[in-house]
């Protein structure tokens, strides 16, 4: 099927077949949202997802946590400082290892947590309001198969792994 170009973006444009472009807009409208919507709870965005992960799996240590959320372990460092200067972490020495820091979060860090998530599930359900419920679930399901395997296959430039059938080469 061939696409033409729409000076106004309308649907059936160029934008609006480009996975980068939708990805990038969507994220660009949730972010103006929820970063209000995380700062009344004492946070950013990233302190929010970093957050997250450390009540998912408590006492990661700092390099486990950066790898879980993406992000450079310097950034990472900079995001707890803030977390752990507004009381909603903080790091204790590893008794394994004294050079690694574990990070908890405290009791005022889960009480934040739960109500930026309160706030964030709001702002999702509005998003995804005009979408069939199967539609949401497929959605969220598919984006989740996304950010696994094939999303590091395209990132390290790897081409998609096929099976050959029996006799195929």
């Amino acid at each position: 099927m061939a696409i033409s170009p729409d000076p106004d973006g309308a649907p059936g444009s160029w934008l609006h077949q480009d996975l980068h472009w939708l990805f990038a807009r969507l994220k660009q409208g949730l972010a103006t949202a929820e970063t209000a919507a995380v700062r009344e709870h004492g946070m950013t965005l990233w302190g929010y997802t970093v957050l997250m992960a450390i009540v998912e799996v408590p006492a990661r240590t700092q390099l486990v946590l950066a790898q879980a959320v993406s992000v450079d372990k310097s950034k990472l460092v900079l995001i707890l400082d803030e977390l752990e200067g507004a009381g909603l972490v903080r790091r204790r020495p590893d008794p394994a290892d004294r050079r690694a820091r574990i990070i908890e979060v405290t009791p005022e860090g889960s009480r934040a947590l739960k109500a930026a998530r309160g706030d964030i599930e709001a702002i999702e359900d509005r998003l995804l309001a005009d979408l069939a419920p199967s539609l949401r679930t497929a959605l969220k399901g598919a984006l989740r198969d996304l950010v696994g395997e094939p999303i590091a296959r395209v990132e390290d430039g790897r081409p998609h792994e096929t099976a050959c059938a029996p006799g195929q080469a």
